[in-house]
């Protein structure tokens, strides 16, 4: 699939901030963002219009699966209109456009340092605020066996680590990013040894990833992160959520059992609860 200059000009209003008609996207470029929850529907009488509630995630997946996004600035002026070609080669010097994988990988984040290892050579992980650390070199990519590891659904989350310490108090964590969004970081957890806590978003949607995304794959040690006030937070959670996912996970019932009281929480309540909700900004 490649991308139109009128297209980008439209995704890169998404980044603004802004909002944009159903109809301004290609559908299946829509389709796919929704699909990976980066761009959401926003329903007014019978006008629907889209917006990212991640401009950072959908940055990064834009960039990862769109080759002539790779070195785009988005902070150049807007593009003419044009449906050939050439803008396309103009920007990227390659008319042909595809998706293509030329950098694999996965971001993790810490704040606190973490030793690790890529072959031969030692490092820490130690990321800057307001900073995170891509891994290209996953394979061999390795960190000690008892730090645990978090992967982080939404990436507004994982920027602000440090804003959700007393979440995990006391431990030695890696934060991984499930964005950009590929086989990369499923495949590196399958080969090493480490437990896996996966946060995301307290509704059926998010336990579903968790369970077709990590726990399919390595099981036992896999497990849902369920904060202590959870009850008390998906009470004044929204209904609106939970109406939106009902049709599409109405059939779900979760496979790991471990799940089952937030699963009664939720269908007890019909609400859901946001991740961000725990971003503490005070």
């Amino acid at each position: 699939m490649s991308l139109t200059a009128k297209q980008i000009n439209n995704l890169k209003s998404l980044l603004q901030g802004e909002s944009l008609a159903w109809s301004a996207l290609n559908a299946e470029i829509r389709k796919t963002l929704i699909e990976e929850e980066l761009i959401v529907i926003k329903s007014q009488r019978s006008r629907k219009t889209l917006y990212t509630p991640s401009p950072d995630g959908l940055r990064v997946f834009l960039e990862q699966h769109f080759e002539e996004l790779r070195s785009f600035d988005w902070n150049k002026e807007e593009l003419p209109f044009s449906e050939t070609r050439a803008d396309l080669a103009t920007m990227s010097g390659n008319s042909k456009t595809k998706e293509i994988r030329s950098c694999p990988g996965f971001m993790v984040n810490s704040y606190t340092p973490i030793p690790a290892q890529i072959g031969n050579n030692k490092l820490t992980i130690s990321p800057e605020e307001g900073t995170m650390l891509f891994i290209a070199d996953w394979e061999r990519f390795f960190i000690p066996d008892d730090v645990l590891v978090i992967g982080i659904e939404n990436m507004e989350n994982f920027r602000h680590v440090r804003k959700q310490k007393h979440l995990f108090p006391n431990k030695s964590i890696l934060f991984v990013s499930r964005y950009p969004q590929s086989k990369d970081l499923i495949k590196w957890l399958i080969r090493i040894p480490n437990q896996y806590l996966h946060f995301g978003d307290f509704d059926l949607a998010g336990m579903h990833i968790f369970e077709s995304e990590f726990y399919k794959h390595i099981q036992e040690r896999a497990s849902f992160f369920e904060p202590d006030d959870i009850e008390s937070r998906i009470q004044k959670g929204s209904v609106e959520r939970y109406n939106e996912q009902y049709n599409k996970f109405r059939n779900y019932n979760p496979l790991d059992k471990r799940l089952q009281p937030l699963y009664n929480l939720i269908q007890k309540y019909h609400r859901c609860y946001d991740q961000e909700g725990y971003i503490n900004n005070y």
